[in-house]
């Protein structure tokens, strides 16, 4: 009906299925041509109600699309669709990091808010492990675990350190040798011979044979202090309580001559060539050629208490020598005065070794007060490094195979440690001695020791592996197992 202001209301909307705005209203004097037009303007007004199917409808949440995630490469499963397994699985990885991977089948607790579904299945063990593009596991890059604790993961190969052998093979009685930290009473020649002083006498014992031969006898008035074997050949050099240097040829049994000049004894000896040098109690070193007819060439002077230690360098062009006033000097081939000072010990220093692999490295070692090993590179004139061993060094030397070292102690472990350089980390610790290990020798193939002590007793000690162009056992070998006399 018409109201009293001569307006008509509008007309309810119809309802559509579609939920679209309902279309004009006809009327009889409408032409077609208007029809059209407004249904026109209709789709226009209304196309975004028209799903498309090609489009991707978003919103104000931020929801990742994994249709294009690689997930077989990490053998991991996609969630089946309306499920959001990202908390669980995050807190079953990060249980399995903390506390070791049987804690990843427990159930976590049941809260209020959050119930776990029994259809929910735990994360593969191989989550965050690639399937071909490396065979690295990405657990080795947790700070919890390591690969050994990841089951299915074998961890990268380590090598394995050398073994030395614990004890000795062989073992000699040696009657009456000294308990004197300044003599030198054992040395082994090339020729596989083992040179002992023993009271006043001199041993050798052949590592080939085991046959023990007594090469002299000083008498009840002189003692032996030294022995040491020439470079090449047959020669010994024997150091007397007297003061004498005497040259024995060990093949015949005979005396070469006899030489003179300490006023003391002469407790080291060390062979160049055909050049001997004599260290003694009376502070003094000197320089003999046994062809010359002349007891010594000369005579060095720079030590200011008894000499105790004497090297010669591989090159035979420099002498190391070391006293009882805790210096270690070095003299080349013509000088009277030391070329090199040393100070930096703190007690006597005896242990003295030139390094066969590298030109000019000396390793010293220093007394109870000391107990240090310090390295020098001879050639620049500077200390290299110092290791604390704990204890009395007695003697040092280097293996000629490998770029090791050997240390023998005295008060108050009475130990053997096998060194790698420059490292120094131990390779073995050996004990057995019961008295201070004064005496070391190594043997001409490289691989045996054998140590003196107060306990009246010879050990021989494989510590060094075979030389790399060696490929036949050595001479000396288990076949020596056993314990013999040394006289």
């Amino acid at each position: 009906m018409d109201d009293s202001s001569g307006h008509r209301n509008p007309p309810p909307p119809p309802s559509s299925s579609a939920d679209t705005p309902p279309p004009p209203p006809s009327s009889s004097s409408s032409t077609s041509s208007s029809a059209e037009s407004l249904r026109h303007v209709e789709r226009m007004i209304n196309s975004n109600h028209y799903a498309s199917p090609s489009r991707t409808i978003y919103s104000d949440r931020f929801i990742p699309s994994r249709s294009a995630s690689k997930f077989a490469l990490f053998d991991i499963s996609t969630p089946p669709e309306g499920r959001d397994d990202t908390s669980s699985a995050y807190t079953t990885l990060l249980r399995t990091a903390l506390f070791g991977p049987d804690a990843a089948g427990v159930a976590p607790p049941v809260t209020p808010d959050k119930r776990s579904s029994p259809s929910m299945s735990l994360p593969s063990r191989n989550i965050f492990r690639y399937k071909m593009e490396t065979r690295q596991s990405m657990h080795s890059l947790s700070p919890f675990m390591s690969d050994d604790a990841v089951p299915g993961v074998n961890p990268s190969p380590v090598k394995t350190p050398r073994k030395v052998p614990r004890s000795p093979y062989k073992v000699l009685d040696a009657p009456a040798l000294q308990d004197d930290f300044y003599l030198n009473l054992v040395d082994w020649s090339s020729h596989n011979v083992l040179a002992v002083g023993l009271g006043n006498c001199v041993y050798l014992w052949n590592a080939c044979s085991s046959k023990v031969t007594k090469l002299c006898d000083l008498g009840i008035d002189d003692c032996v202090c030294s022995v040491g074997w020439a470079q090449r050949g047959t020669h010994l050099a024997v150091g007397t309580s007297n003061g004498k240097v005497q040259i024995w040829d060990a093949s015949r049994c005979k005396k070469i001559r006899s030489m003179e000049g300490h006023r003391l004894r002469v407790g080291a000896l060390a062979w160049s060539s055909s050049l001997l040098s004599s260290g003694g109690r009376d502070k003094n070193i000197y320089q003999r050629d046994i062809r010359a007819q002349e007891d010594y060439v000369s005579k060095l002077s720079g030590h200011k208490s008894e000499v105790c230690g004497l090297k010669w360098s591989y090159d035979n062009r420099e002498l190391a020598s070391g006293g009882n006033d805790n210096r270690l000097f070095v003299w080349n081939q013509h000088s009277t005065q030391p070329v090199l000072k040393y100070c930096e010990h703190t007690a006597a220093v005896k242990a003295i070794a030139w390094s066969p692999h590298l030109h000019g490295l000396l390793a010293s070692g220093g007394g109870t007060a000391d107990r240090c090993i310090r390295f020098w590179n001879t050639t620049t004139n500077s200390h290299l490094s110092c290791m604390d061993t704990g204890s009395q060094v007695c003697n040092l030397v280097w293996s000629k195979n490998v770029n090791e070292l050997v240390s023998t102690h005295g008060y108050s472990q009475n130990q053997i440690i096998v060194w790698r350089y420059p490292t120094m980390s131990k390779l073995a610790t050996l004990t057995g001695h019961t008295y201070r290990v004064l005496y070391l020798a190594i043997s001409p193939d490289g691989q045996t020791i054998v140590t003196g002590a107060g306990d009246e007793t010879l050990r021989f000690w494989n510590v060094f592996p075979f030389p790399k162009s060696q490929n036949t056992d050595s001479e000396i070998g288990a076949s020596s197992l056993g314990r013999t006399i040394i006289r």
